[in-house]
């Protein structure tokens, strides 16, 4: 996710009084196909910003159209690693129904009112999970954020389902719980 739309992303509950999964799940209700029709909807029944608005809706379409293909273009010859990327989704969706899986094309950013988890398959044989955690050095599997720089503050080098014990679960759920 760039940082423009991170920040809006960031500043929406300030300026339009919803974070974006309650944008999303409003949307949702409403069940409208046409992209203006819904930057219509949120503009003049809920005074979003045109902004705002078409940023909701585009995040909106883009979880509805293309989610799986984003994901399994990510996996391709990574098939191996579909198993830990399933379990940490499992882990994550779990927390909390304001947690929101996008998924771009290298990477699927885990947000709630800030995005606290970044899900990369990195190599053939790793997927690097790129947390966002407050005051707190690297131990244990928690490391340096390595190749996030400043999207993320922590990585976790996941090889197998098994690396996903709950030490990992516990990190997930810290940066969960900072990501308001």
């Amino acid at each position: 996710m760039d940082k423009a739309l991170q920040t809006m992303i960031d500043n929406m509950p300030e300026k339009t009084g919803k974070s974006l999964p309650e944008w999303l799940e409003i949307l949702a209700q409403q069940n409208i196909e046409k992209h203006g029709m819904a930057v219509k909807y949120l503009k003049t029944e809920h005074g979003v910003t045109h902004g705002f608005a078409n940023t909701i809706v585009t995040l909106s379409k883009q979880k509805d159209e293309s989610t799986d293909e984003l994901v399994t273009q990510q996996y391709q010859g990574k098939e191996a690693l579909t198993p830990i990327y399933d379990l940490l989704i499992s882990i994550v969706s779990g927390f909390g129904q304001d947690v929101v899986i996008t998924p771009k094309k290298a990477t699927v950013s885990i947000i709630r009112k800030k995005q606290f988890a970044l899900i990369k398959p990195a190599t053939k044989t790793r997927i690097d999970l790129g947390l966002k955690i407050k005051d707190t050095q690297p131990q244990g599997c928690l490391e340096d954020s390595g190749p996030f720089g400043a999207m993320c503050s922590h990585r976790i080098q996941l090889k197998d389902i098994a690396d996903v014990n709950d030490e990992v679960k516990q990190w997930l759920l810290l940066a969960y719980d900072q990501s308001v």
